[in-house]
């Protein structure tokens, strides 16, 4: 029996020089062959598909002061930019063990930075919570430098599967480890509206909390599903149409972007986990060791900034930074991500 010839199938076209949709955008989705491509895009001030420009660099490296022979900890790999260049620092002596939650893109960089030369004799990599780093201590040792990037990645947010950004149609899933706990979708229908309000004001300070928990709950109740991006947008937008404001084109856009934050610190309960990595983190330090952490959020610096105080008025850090550190003018151009990041740092006794 014959079987009937398969037709060809072409791969979407790259139309322009901005493509809409996330798969389309392929040249950036491989920037090892299309260096140029991604090149022009980060030149605008943007973030190619598919990857992540890591933020103060320069900064974290000038305060860690890595030497060859020393033992770090990367708690947030993300991409790896940071992991990358803390392991050039270590000049192939010495080793790193870098974490990561999603399972995702932990695949993805290993298989990136094994390309570039960094195999298993000078870096560890674990799908871990950053919760979780007494684990890896116990069988690392102290560590002489820890950094936490607490920022999303860009390519968590740019890909629309992944149900991060209000921008663009996807299911609305927001976990950073999707094989684990629930959706976003799913820990909306379990909330009641004090609920969500709550966690709207505590995860993101959002001046609408009220009207906008009030909208979400009442469709839920007349039977709406929101289980994709869109539609949460769409109903905070009918929610805030009234508001008399002077931009409320403005307002809306914030109220998305809040909303959207506050139900994944809670899907993914980062604030209990910073919280606990902040308890843990003095035990994994070898004396004198230092930690660098990147917030982006001003409920996670101000957990940072308590817990770096705290333990310095007990003696258990000798020294932290007395003011936030911030990326450059020159960075934030380039990268405008990187607005929101807070930089501190301690060092321990």
């Amino acid at each position: 029996m014959e079987h009937p010839e398969q037709k060809h199938q072409r791969r979407a076209r790259y139309k322009g020089t901005h493509p809409r949709n996330f798969k389309e955008k392929y040249k950036e989705l491989q920037p090892e062959k299309y260096g140029d491509t991604v090149a022009k895009v980060i030149q605008k001030g943007s973030t190619p598909a598919g990857m992540h420009l890591s933020i103060c660099v320069k900064e974290i490296l000038e305060f860690l002061q890595i030497r060859p022979g020393q033992t770090g900890l990367d708690a947030t790999l993300g991409y790896g930019g940071h992991t990358l260049e803390m392991l050039k620092c270590l000049e192939s002596k010495g080793h790193i063990y870098a974490l990561d939650a999603d399972p995702i893109e932990l695949a993805k960089t290993r298989e990136r930075l094994q390309r570039l030369g960094y195999g298993s004799d000078l870096l560890t990599t674990r799908q871990l919570n950053f919760a979780n780093i007494d684990q890896v201590a116990a069988e690392a040792g102290p560590f002489d430098f820890v950094l936490a990037d607490l920022g999303l990645s860009s390519m968590q947010i740019d890909n629309p599967d992944r149900g991060f950004s209000y921008k663009k149609e996807g299911p609305l899933d927001l976990r950073l480890n999707p094989e684990k706990g629930i959706s976003g979708a799913e820990r909306l229908r379990k909330m009641t509206q004090d609920q969500l309000e709550g966690m709207l004001i505590e995860n993101a300070d959002e001046p609408y909390a009220a009207l906008i928990s009030r909208a979400i709950i009442s469709e839920i109740k007349n039977g709406t599903d929101i289980s994709t991006t869109t539609k949460l947008r769409q109903i905070i937008e009918d929610a805030l149409k009234h508001i008399t404001v002077d931009n409320r084109k403005e307002a809306i856009k914030k109220s998305c972007q809040r909303t959207f934050q506050a139900l994944r610190v809670d899907v993914n309960s980062e604030f209990e986990v910073l919280y606990e990595f902040l308890e843990k983190l003095p035990n994994v330090l070898a004396k004198g060791g230092r930690v660098a952490i990147l917030s982006f959020h001003s409920g996670e610096d101000r957990l940072v900034k308590k817990s770096f105080k705290g333990l310095l008025r007990e003696g258990v850090y000798n020294e932290i930074s007395t003011e936030v550190i911030r990326a450059s003018s020159e960075e934030c151009n380039m990268n405008s991500r990187a607005r929101s990041a807070k930089m501190r740092w301690a060092i321990k006794a």
